[in-house]
């Protein structure tokens, strides 16, 4: 039989196994490399990207919020321009009943009668004067209950005064009313 060295064969298959294993594993590691650097870069990008919307977001809602703001301001204007409005729009219905109130206090006060202050606030009145007797004090009130411009007369205080002339002085609480339309045959 014959005896063939096979050594330096086997030897040449290991170095060239070698070689392409390290040329395999070095075109692997490029490869991983090569993929995770684009794997990096685009997570990079993405997080830029995104970022970047953010900012845009940001600065949407600052306008945002400006205008809001802006808004908010408009709505607090609107309704204090509405307030005025009410009250001018109060006044201006109020405008007659003020000189028939006075026409009524002129009607309503009996002789030896004499009112020293009148006080309004809302539809309250408190009116205050010197009457020679008390039975003068009372004829006002029915008077004033009486009226159409003024009801629910309470007399709040009354002090006789005694000296030369006997006199009374008295307050008078009362509100303000307006008559019925149809009653009066008035329109405005």
């Amino acid at each position: 039989m014959a005896h063939i060295n096979l050594l330096p064969w086997r030897e040449e298959q290991r170095q060239e196994q070698t070689r392409q294993f390290a040329t395999v594993t070095v075109l692997s590691l490029l490869l991983t490399a090569a993929a995770i650097f684009l794997v990096h870069v685009n997570f990079n990008n993405q997080i830029d990207h995104q970022k970047f919307r953010n900012n845009l977001l940001k600065n949407e809602i600052k306008t945002l919020d400006e205008s809001l703001k802006q808004i908010a301001d408009l709505e607090n204007k609107k309704e204090q321009l509405l307030a005025r409005m009410d009250i001018i729009q109060s006044l201006q219905q109020q405008r007659p009943q003020i000189v028939h109130l006075f026409d009524d206090f002129v009607r309503t006060v009996p002789e030896g009668i004499y009112l020293t202050k009148i006080k309004q606030r809302g539809e309250s009145l408190i009116i205050n004067g010197v009457a020679e007797s008390n039975g003068r004090v009372s004829a006002y009130m029915r008077a004033i209950d009486n009226s159409e411009w003024m009801s629910t007369p309470k007399l709040k205080v009354i002090e006789t005064k005694k000296g030369t002339l006997r006199s009374s002085r008295f307050t008078i609480e009362t509100s303000q009313s307006t008559p019925d339309k149809n009653k009066t045959g008035e329109e405005g």
